[in-house]
């Protein structure tokens, strides 16, 4: 039986206030991550070349270790979430419990080969003979804070599945001006240089870890769930976690190879490839916000058994992705005299840049539905399949983005390839959403 309009639009209201409601904090909270790496850059940026230098290789190789475990956010999201929309609150936060639990086993894993391994890891990402001593000291110091920071992943998932995005908003505001302050007074005031840095951060990561755990245990002591590990639960979120592990990993392979092959073009390709790089990752922020957002409401609906809410609020987020990668790439084009001079002023890198960001604001409609999608499957606990399809993005992408230097056209034909990566992970997602066979319902998939 057709609805009538007027309960069209109902429902559409209501999806809608939902979907702003989870989205305008997540975008926030997410916006506000990579700044703790900015903020390390202006302050240690003052105490000399070698030692930005340092850092920068040191944040890589920290960045790349923990969001190779953002799936702790993505499947714990999912899993909660599920089980609050089958109304059982007690096992939700338990299963959240059993993904903190999870982080904090692979951060302290995690530190233990970081820790000895520094001075390779640095030696292997290039470091010179100046930089390389600041770059250990960084990386070995703020390599203690990678089980706060694998906690954090995992207690926003919890949020994210309770429906809640503004706590995770507030607690990485509150982080990001604990490490601004931390890191001056560390650094300049008592003296200890790129060291005051490090420790600076890992304070503020592991207050906001703690803060997590405050909101998490009461939670947990509200609706009378344990707060001790749990084998089982522990090794079910693990197994979650593998599949979105692989497509995270094929992902940033993706990336890797991008910026691989742009670096073989030269100085002046590789410099305006940074740069489209950083705004594709800044705009990609905007629309995992509403990606973020799906994987709560879907995996809600699910838990509560209704598919025809979820192929509803599935369409209209989809809607959701199109007009924001609209909005996002007449941005782009606009703001493109105003944004390529904070970057850079050579002309050379300027007159690259140019073409390659209009390449980037033409793909934006494609990757509002891509990002959407993603976070519909995510939220449905359909990981092995995101991970078949990343895969084979990747297959698609490597040979055609490899030969661009071969055949030529330069940064504006990388991207194109770029472009044709977000195709397929279109056409895949989409080919998976229109099936239906995401759609399994209960309290576990």
């Amino acid at each position: 039986m057709t609805q009538a309009p007027a309960t069209v639009r109902a429902h559409r209201r209501r999806h809608d206030r939902e979907i702003i409601a989870l989205a305008v904090p997540a975008f926030g909270a997410l916006v506000a991550e990579p700044l703790f790496v900015m903020v390390d850059s202006a302050v240690v940026g003052h105490l000399g070349t070698p030692q930005l230098a340092g850092l920068g290789v040191a944040a890589a190789l920290l960045m790349t270790a923990v969001s190779v475990f953002v799936f702790l956010a993505y499947a714990t999201t999912a899993a909660v979430a599920r089980r609050v929309g089958a109304g059982d609150l007690r096992a939700a936060i338990r299963q959240g419990m059993d993904g903190i639990w999870l982080a904090l086993f692979l951060g302290t894993a995690v530190v233990a080969v970081t820790l000895p391994a520094a001075p390779w890891l640095v030696d292997v990402f290039g470091a010179s003979e100046t930089a390389a001593p600041h770059a250990i000291t960084y990386l070995r110091i703020s390599s203690l804070g990678i089980p706060a920071m694998l906690i954090v992943l995992a207690a926003t998932g919890v949020l994210r599945g309770l429906q809640d995005t503004s706590t995770p908003l507030y607690v990485a505001v509150g982080g990001f001006a604990a490490n601004a302050a931390l890191n001056v007074g560390l650094v300049y005031g008592a003296g200890f240089g790129i060291a005051g840095s490090a420790w600076g951060t890992v304070i503020a990561q592991c207050g906001m870890a703690v803060a997590y755990l405050v909101v998490v245990v009461r939670g947990a002591r509200t609706h009378g769930a344990p707060l001790r590990p749990d084998a089982a639960g522990i090794r079910a979120s693990a197994q979650a976690g593998v599949p979105l592990l692989v497509r995270t990993l094929s992902l940033r392979a993706v990336l890797m190879i991008a910026t691989a092959v742009a670096a073989r073009m030269g100085d002046t390709d590789i410099a305006a490839h940074q740069i489209a790089l950083s705004l594709w990752s800044l705009l990609a922020f905007a629309l995992d916000a509403i990606a973020i957002a799906g994987q709560a409401i879907i995996g809600r609906y699910l838990g509560a058994g209704d598919s025809a809410g979820a192929r509803e609020v599935c369409r209209r987020m989809v809607q959701w992705g199109i007009v924001s990668g609209f909005v996002l790439g007449i941005l782009v084009i606009l703001a493109r005299p105003l944004f390529i001079p904070l970057f850079t002023g050579d002309q050379a890198v300027h007159d690259t840049l140019l073409p390659a960001l209009l390449v980037i604001a033409l793909s934006q409609p494609i990757a509002g539905v891509v990002f959407v999608l993603d976070g519909v499957l995510m939220g449905a606990g359909d990981g092995p399949y995101l991970a078949w399809a990343m895969l084979l993005t990747l297959a698609a992408f490597a040979p055609v983005a490899l030969l661009v230097p071969v055949f030529g056209g330069g940064l504006t034909a990388l991207w194109w390839a770029m472009t044709l990566m977000m195709a397929v992970r279109l056409l895949t997602l989409w080919w998976r959403a229109r099936s239906g066979r995401w759609i399994v319902t209960g309290a576990t998939r």
